[in-house]
């Protein structure tokens, strides 16, 4: 470049900059080096794919793009991708497919926030704000269903009944007792538990916090152990499928319940335990949501509660345990302040009755 050329360049760059504006972006979009939203969507999914678990999600994170995102964006450039562009992608499905259109809509955030770090583009994020020009999302009603934590007795006491004890049965119990979730349960291998310390120590590979979580098992827990050595056999797995080496399919819990006609799931018994330990109990909050291997958001409390709080969850696990055998009975109810009636039920703790007044 020709020195009187360079010169008026530099001028014109500083003039620039005193007006508020970018020289590097300038001079990017002169050379127009940016790259178009379907690469770098594409950049991002590989440079993020090896950390997701879920192999599933990390399939479905590029396919959602690809079929809601591209067709609208995929062939533009990043810095020239406008707040109308991402309404555009969202309007038709956000009633439609309201589930659908949230997660399009954070996976169009994170591919403009990286292009925004990545290539100093100035300004928010396009997606900031697309919400005001959309409709109000009907609420979600996507709570898993929960059994109330006073029929869970009482399911149990069916559960066992229902047929003689198999490993599925067993395994949806030990699900109830322990509080944790399906996978952990389904994919649990005999090496992780102690029986002389009664703890069950599941690895952080497969927790959802990606930390180790110890649960102390309550009496009856070990007693569904014992069971299930005797019909399994001499298997890695605690609770295994039909086909050898394989556990048992992530369906079989619901299946039961369906069988059963309970409308439930047995991610919801988790919901039960919380409500029950809310209302029937003095645990702490700290000590619940431990036991659900729930994450501390807050830093400062995290920061405090690094203990696993084994004893107490013991006290907290064993508690429930005796709740879940103890079938719920509701009194009925007196028809006037001056009728007394005598009411007679079983007392758990006593060797006979107890007369209620």
């Amino acid at each position: 470049m020709p020195l009187v050329d360079a010169r008026d360049m530099a001028m014109k760059m500083r003039r620039l900059a005193r007006d508020g504006g970018d020289p590097v972006t300038e001079r990017r979009k002169e050379r127009a080096i940016f790259p178009t939203f379907e690469d770098a969507a594409e950049h991002v999914h590989a440079g993020t794919v090896a950390s997701w678990k879920n192999k599933r999600h990390a399939d479905s994170w590029l396919t959602s793009l690809k079929t809601y995102a591209f067709p609208v964006l995929g062939g533009r450039q990043v810095d020239k991708i406008a707040t109308a562009d991402v309404l555009k992608v969202l309007a038709p499905i956000w009633l439609t497919k309201p589930e659908t259109a949230r997660r399009v809509r954070q996976r169009v955030r994170t591919v403009l926030d990286w292009a925004r770090v990545a290539y100093s583009l100035p300004g928010a994020n396009p997606v900031e704000g697309v919400e005001r020009a959309l409709p109000k999302q009907p609420d979600r009603g996507n709570h898993l269903a929960a059994m109330p934590y006073g029929d869970v007795p009482t399911f149990l006491a069916q559960l066992r009944n229902r047929t003689t004890p198999d490993v599925a049965t067993l395994a949806l119990e030990f699900l109830i007792l322990t509080v944790c979730r399906t996978n952990e349960v389904l994919r649990a291998n005999w090496e992780e538990v102690d029986f002389e310390q009664a703890l069950w120590t599941v690895p952080a590979t497969r927790m959802k916090t990606g930390e180790t979580h110890t649960v102390p098992l309550p009496k009856r827990a070990l007693i569904i152990l014992t069971q299930v050595q005797a019909l399994a056999g001499d298997q890695a797995l605690i609770f295994p499928g039909r086909r050898a080496g394989k556990p048992l399919s992530n369906m079989v819990f619901l299946m039961i319940l369906r069988r059963m006609k309970f409308d439930a799931t047995a991610h919801g018994f988790r919901s039960s335990f919380r409500d029950w330990a809310a209302e029937e109990t003095q645990f702490p909050d700290f000590v619940v949501e431990k036991a659900l291997a729930h994450a501390i958001h807050n830093k400062v409390e995290a920061a405090y509660r690094r203990g696993d709080l084994l004893k107490k969850r013991r006290e907290l696990m064993e508690a429930w345990a005796t709740h879940c055998k103890t079938p719920h009975v509701q009194e009925p109810r007196c028809k006037s302040h001056t009728e007394l009636r005598l009411r007679t039920s079983l007392d758990p703790g006593a060797d006979g009755l107890r007369v209620i007044g």
